[in-house]
């Protein structure tokens, strides 16, 4: 496609996503977390369906299990976490890089496995029955990530994709990082049967979520700073190259693949001044289709007011989402 049939498509979706009536969700419940946790910036659902399954502020990944006993612990993302310092820690401390801070989740449905992109650990995998993490691309001899943040795992082949939001700053400098617009960002793939790693885009804007497409043939990730997605190509014609797969009016957040092997995009519109100024936030979620087409958009003020949100995770026709902030999971329905 040429550069000015690439903005045509671009200019057609902004159109798009100008005049087309928002959705509306419509709130259902809300999951508490056990106080004074926060921060379920992604949602994950195991092989049997059961979760939602989420990281916390205190490096902890908690298990749904009902709502008489709620969120339960299942793992966690420090090989040496030491529970009397770490229970109940709040995000953005210093005593994370000690803790833990699981981000990204998702589960390899065939071996039963959970994979997690820690903050300051990397990327660590969970036993079926949960427990102490397993750590890949950690030590002497592998690169010294600074801050991971998303993750996916390909159906397909179990190749995980995963995103390094900055190699300048951690995520306790979180701030420091959208004022400087660090533009330091990588996206990598890990092969757990090779063990091989590889760099396949960098001088990225805080990519934050990155997801595969149901056949495997290229992978998104997003740019929070650049308000836009990329697309990388795994296979065909153009293998081994990117280009711009959407220009978004906010920052997009993670990316998670629907059933339908479409696509929801967490996404916050700044009205204001970024932050550390407190800026009024638009959290919305954007349905998308393989060919960067926007379905939907739906407005999910209710959920978070100003908050923003992280993630949304379609499962049996409901929207479970996320946030770094919040010390809950909500759960919706659109109509």
């Amino acid at each position: 496609m040429s550069k000015i049939m690439m903005t045509m498509a671009m200019f057609g979706n902004l159109i798009v996503f100008l005049l087309c009536s928002p959705s509306v969700a419509i709130l259902i419940n809300r999951l508490p977390l056990p106080s004074p946790l926060t921060g379920p910036e992604s949602i994950a659902f195991d092989r049997n369906g059961g979760g939602p399954y989420v990281g916390v502020s205190d490096g902890r990944i908690l298990k749904y299990v009902g709502p008489n006993q709620g969120f339960q612990e299942y793992a966690y993302t420090s090989p040496n976490r030491n529970k009397t310092i770490c229970d109940g820690l709040a995000d953005f401390s210093t005593l994370q890089a000690s803790c833990g801070r699981p981000l990204g989740l998702r589960f390899n449905h065939q071996t039963g496995e959970l994979y997690a992109a820690d903050a300051y650990f990397g990327l660590t995998k969970i036993g079926p029955n949960g427990g102490p993490p397993t750590q890949f691309l950690y030590g002497p001899g592998y690169p010294a990530f600074k801050f991971l943040d998303g993750l996916d795992v390909d159906i397909n082949n179990g190749v995980i994709y995963f995103t390094e939001a900055s190699a300048n700053y951690q995520i306790k400098d979180f701030y420091a990082l959208v004022s400087s617009r660090d533009s330091s960002g990588s996206l990598y793939s890990f092969d757990p049967t090779t063990n091989q790693t590889r760099a396949l885009m960098r001088g990225l804007a805080l990519p934050s979520g990155v997801a595969v497409s149901r056949d495997g043939s290229f992978v998104l990730v997003s740019e929070f700073l650049a308000n836009r997605i990329q697309r990388f190509w795994l296979r065909g014609p153009k293998t081994n190259s990117s280009e711009i797969f959407l220009q978004l009016l906010g920052s997009p957040d993670n990316i998670m693949r629907n059933p339908n092997g479409q696509f929801w995009v967490a996404m916050n519109r700044f009205i204001g001044p970024r932050p550390p100024a407190r800026p009024t936030i638009v959290p919305s979620g954007l349905r998308i289709n393989e060919n960067g087409m926007i379905l939907r958009s739906v407005i999910l003020a209710q959920e978070f007011g100003s908050e923003e949100v992280s993630e949304v995770h379609e499962s049996n026709g409901t929207l479970y989402c996320g946030s770094l902030r919040a010390p809950f999971v909500t759960i919706s329905t659109i109509v």
